[in-house]
């Protein structure tokens, strides 16, 4: 939290150099994670998925500042073989495994975890993508902290859109449908966080996802 809230401004843009020159202390809480692999036996629900929020959004912090500056996240598999893209590098470490970062996306936050929100917590890097908060997750405070999330990007004009009778929102509905569609339809889904009554025939298109570094 303390290196976010010097690095991270309020509406999310992210100090990657400022992360450089405190490159030592962000290891020190990576490497405090890696040290620390979640127990299911003894760590609630809430205290698990904090944590894997946070590897996911520390790592990929740590990943973008050693290869800092570059015009997107994408950029960062050049050079690097057998390798489909950055979220395939394998370079975080828990507990004795070795994981990318679709790994702790795809087969821990989303297979693990009965939670939507988690597409608005995880930070990508990207314009388009929700901002990264100026705060850990933390057990205490998690249903809060998802929720401000959603209220913060769902609201956001530059990501989504919304009248009545049409809808233009993120690709991650597109990408991720099935998401937020286990209780209801994603108009369901998405009406208690905006201010528009959604009518639940609303058309549904999809905006273009800028890669373009968060900066």
């Amino acid at each position: 939290t303390a290196l976010l809230q010097k690095h991270v401004s309020p509406d999310g843009q992210v100090n990657y150099r400022g992360f450089q020159k405190d490159m030592d202390q962000l290891k020190a809480y990576t490497a405090r994670l890696s040290a620390n692999p979640p127990d299911p036996a003894t760590w609630s629900e809430a205290e698990q998925l904090a944590y894997w929020i946070n590897v996911y959004n520390a790592f990929t912090v740590q990943l973008v500042a050693e290869h800092y500056p570059v015009e997107s996240i994408k950029d960062i598999k050049k050079g690097i073989p057998f390798v489909n893209s950055v979220w395939d590098i394998k370079f975080i470490e828990i507990g004795g495994e070795t994981y990318d970062l679709n790994n702790i996306e795809h087969s821990i936050l989303r297979k693990e975890f009965d939670e939507p929100r988690i597409h608005f917590a995880i930070n990508c890097a990207s314009i388009s993508c929700p901002d990264l908060r100026n705060e850990a997750f933390t057990a205490d405070k998690l249903e809060t902290q998802l929720h401000e999330q959603a209220v913060r990007f769902l609201n956001d004009p530059s990501r989504n859109q919304f009248e009545r009778d049409e809808i233009r929102v993120s690709k991650i509905f597109q990408w991720f449908g099935g998401d937020f569609k286990k209780n209801g339809s994603l108009i369901d889904f998405l009406n208690p966080y905006v201010a528009v009554a959604i009518a639940p025939d609303a058309k549904v298109s999809y905006l273009k996802y800028d890669w373009g570094i968060n900066d």
